[in-house]
């Protein structure tokens, strides 16, 4: 047997820079790089290792956070059909990137962490950063990414590599278990040496299968369907993902069956199509939730159907609701004591539309699909056009993106006020046009994110839509962006606070306490003047190119300026928080206090209970 004397981080980045995936006959490179930042525990071992391997690309990030953020938006961006490897030190580099393996997770996203870890011999224990666990000296603060990673190992021995590398790469390139993977590697074991198999350094190619749906299943499913009178499809990420679009899109037009989008699944099908009613849910539109209400049917196809889906189990109130759940993923296709259809999306969109041949709605139904249909996009025109102000509103922002965007363009944004705006306003003319971080809803994606995109595809505008909180919380990429030649349109939204739970904390009965950015006043409270932050300044500072908008109009022409600059553009502007979207036809759980001396937590209280009796216990529905 031939074999190959070299370090484990050696061995380990041959492997890497040799994988790759196939699906319908089109092979890609799975990993394009690696993203991180050099300190103790990486820097003698992978680091010497990348070092010497100049076709395996190092990137350079500013937080090791942003790095995971940078390979998640890069891989949902690509389908999940490539990815980074992201490294960081054994101490605070490693826990930086924990928040990032949970949003990958969450998201169903591949990335690869590889943080350095303590010494496997133990002999100069403790090392520097090293966190003593007195009940174990085989932990690490590395055992903390666990619950946050789909798989996880610590390479103790140089000869464990092969073993876990492959089973690193089955999680990660599974469509149903897919999210963070985490490989802690001891400094020490990342620079001895062994003999490893030349197969190990193979060009290795996973296959990413399509599991067609169950004929027994598919037929009850199109049964199902033609029984009922009002049936809804909850487009999901996992259309996406599957890139079933198409499929989908067929299906629709061809049964007339409405189509509601969750955040994930947002751009499933493009806006202007006569079957899709919009957002669901939470941050939904009125018609999308109507006919959740009302439907007798919902066919859920790649979605987890979380809280802000269901409208915390309040969305569906058709006593006769029953439920068709299309997904990889067997958790998922059983929620909601649903028909489980264990399926990846587009073979079994594709399937049920030739298993309803000759089927579709009612002529009522369509007529009503239609005017739901009319009504919002005459609201959005509303929102669209408000003129307030100034400052003017996040509605009109939002707006003025969108007509400033081209079709292929994407928006990125994941926290805050925007979300929920985006969900219901924007405006998604093809698949992956909309890029929403809402599994987590983590702050500090955006930035990161739409660095991800843009490296996915570098032909496409995108357009980086971030709150003042968000961009507080980690703004450092944009240094980055310009270190790799890399556009992005920032559109910086200053509503000086957290909008998003100022207005959930006034809705509770809570004024809005603890949400403002202002200076603490004589009386002790954070209720004096807002804190000045001059963020045209902060984004020139990392480089980027900067003006300010302060009305509609200088909004829209600094938006056309960004497209002729060739580098990171920042537009700054200015929102009134309380001129916000409307909700519309839906709830949100929120526990509030039972017991409170304040007259506004109590009437909220009151509201509560009468709200909290909507929902349902579907999972045990019969």
């Amino acid at each position: 047997m031939k074999t190959r004397h070299v370090t484990m981080a050696q061995a380990l980045v041959g492997f890497l820079k040799n994988q790759y995936v196939e699906r319908d006959g089109q092979e890609s490179r799975f990993f394009a790089g690696a993203w991180g930042i050099f300190g103790h525990g990486i820097v003698a071992g992978l680091g010497q290792a990348l070092q010497e391997n100049p076709d395996f690309r190092y990137y350079l990030s500013r937080n090791e956070q942003a790095s995971v953020h940078i390979a998640t938006a890069f891989a949902k961006a690509r389908s999940r059909m490539s990815t980074f490897a992201c490294i960081s030190s054994i101490g605070p580099g490693a826990t930086n990137m924990i928040t990032g393996a949970a949003t990958a997770t969450i998201n169903r996203i591949p990335v690869l962490l590889l943080p350095g870890d303590i010494f496997a011999r133990r002999n100069v224990a403790p090392v520097l950063q090293q966190l003593e666990y007195e009940p174990s000296q085989d932990a690490s603060v590395n055992d903390c990414f666990k619950p946050v990673s789909k798989y996880w190992d610590r390479i103790n021995r140089a000869d464990q590599l092969p073993f876990a590398v492959v089973e690193a790469m089955r999680v990660l390139t599974s469509p149903a278990n897919t999210g963070a993977v985490t490989l802690a590697l001891p400094q020490d074991t990342q620079s001895e040496a062994w003999d490893y198999p030349e197969e190990l350094f193979e060009k290795r190619v996973w296959h990413v299968a399509r599991p067609p749906a169950e004929p027994s299943v598919l037929h009850k499913a199109a049964e199902m369907i033609r029984a009922s009178t009002r049936p809804l499809i909850i487009a999901g990420g996992g259309v996406l993902y599957s890139e079933a679009s198409a499929a989908l899109a067929s299906l629709a037009a061809h049964t007339g069956v409405p189509v509601a989008e969750t955040q994930a699944g947002k751009g499933s099908l493009a806006f202007d199509h006569p079957q899709n009613l919009g957002a669901m849910g939470v941050t939904g539109t009125p018609g999308a939730n109507i006919a959740a209400r009302e439907a007798d049917l919902v066919i859920a196809i790649g979605t987890r159907l979380s809280d802000f889906t269901t409208a915390s189990k309040t969305a569906f109130q058709n006593p006769n609701v029953r439920f068709i759940n299309i997904n990889v993923n067997e958790m998922d296709a059983h929620k909601h004591a649903g028909l489980p259809m264990i399926a990846d999306a587009k073979a079994a969109l594709e399937q049920l539309e030739s298993a309803l041949g000759g089927y579709s709605v009612a002529a009522e139904y369509a007529h009503k699909i239609a005017e739901w249909k009319e009504f919002w996009e005459a609201e959005t025109d509303r929102l669209y056009g408000l003129r307030h102000g100034p400052p003017i509103s996040q509605g009109e922002v939002v707006g003025a993106v969108n007509a400033a965007s081209g079709a292929d363009d994407v928006v990125v944004c994941a926290a805050g006020s925007l979300p929920g705006d985006l969900h219901k306003l924007w405006r998604t003319r093809k698949p992956k046009g909309y890029h929403l971080e809402y599994g987590y809803s983590c702050m500090g994606y955006e930035i990161a994110g739409g660095l991800g995109v843009k490296m996915a595809d570098p032909s496409k505008e995108v357009y980086v839509m971030v709150g003042d909180g968000s961009f507080q919380m980690m703004s450092s990429e944009i240094a980055t962006s310009i270190q790799e030649g890399y556009k992005l349109n920032i559109v910086l939204l200053d509503n000086h606070g957290y909008s998003s739970i100022g207005g959930l904390s006034k809705s509770i009965g809570s004024e809005g306490f603890g949400t403002d950015y202002k200076r603490r006043s004589e009386s002790g409270h954070l209720d004096a003047g807002y804190v000045p932050v001059d963020f045209a300044k902060l984004c020139e500072g990392l480089g980027a190119i900067t003006v300010r908008a302060h009305s509609y109009d200088e909004l829209a022409a600094a938006l056309q300026a960004m497209k002729g600059h060739r580098q990171t553009t920042a537009v700054v502007v200015e929102v009134d928080k309380e001129m916000k979207v409307p909700g519309y036809e839906s709830w949100w759980d929120v526990p509030i206090s039972e017991v409170s001396g304040l007259d506004t937590i109590r009437e909220a209280r009151a509201k509560y209970e009468n709200a909290v009796k909507k929902e349902r216990h579907l999972e045990v529905s019969a």
